[in-house]
């Protein structure tokens, strides 16, 4: 679900203390509450953890550690939807960012609009990447549960029972069972019929 933008409680990523200042004021003016600041992207994943925001704004340059690289590390551990500050409108520097985890971005200087906007579109990109993780997770835990066999099976060819890895002969039945998800029921085709109950076998 997406959260309002009036809601939102925000932690700000800047190393320009004036300009963090001023983001800080843009975001109470459209009602969102400023959990805390970082000032480098090593202080930006460590608050993520600990104040646990529901939104990031993430500049791009920053001391010791990158907002990019910081992005990363946070989608890593705790997944955040994070809004790239940047002073760049770079095709290049937007397709690093998409694949670091960013959900959207506003060049600087900023405006409250901007920000509310943003924000909004980045929430909802965020919760649609959830869905898809959490989709692709339950593909390959299905994927794990199917049984595949290939290769050459080693099978009787008079009484077709198929001979295991350990060298036991099994009924396919029963070596089928053992090594796929397949479930069977029992019938008897035309011709065992004609063979075993030639009394029920319909008149030519």
């Amino acid at each position: 679900m997406v959260v309002p933008a009036k809601k939102l409680r925000v932690l700000v990523a800047e190393d320009d203390s004036l300009v963090s200042d001023i983001i800080q004021s843009q975001l109470e003016s459209i009602g969102c509450v400023v959990l805390g600041k970082a000032s480098d992207g090593f202080q930006a994943v460590q608050k993520a953890k600990d104040l646990d925001p529901d939104i990031v704004l993430m500049d791009i340059e920053m001391p010791g550690q990158d907002g990019l690289e910081a992005t990363r590390h946070i989608q890593n551990s705790r997944p955040r939807p994070v809004v790239l500050l940047t002073a760049h409108d770079r095709p290049d520097l937007l397709a690093r960012a998409g694949a670091a985890g960013v959900g959207g971005y506003i060049v600087k200087p900023t405006t409250p609009q901007e920000l509310d906007r943003t924000m909004a579109i980045a929430m909802a990109r965020f919760g649609d990447l959830m869905e898809l993780r959490r989709l692709n997770e339950e593909l390959r835990g299905a994927l794990a549960s199917v049984k595949r066999l290939s290769g050459m099976l080693p099978i009787c060819a008079s009484c077709k029972r198929i001979r295991d890895d350990k060298g036991y002969w099994q009924s396919v039945e029963a070596y089928l069972i053992e090594h796929t998800d397949a479930m069977f029921s029992h019938g008897c085709c035309p011709d065992c019929r004609k063979k075993l109950y030639p009394e029920y076998a319909p008149k030519a």
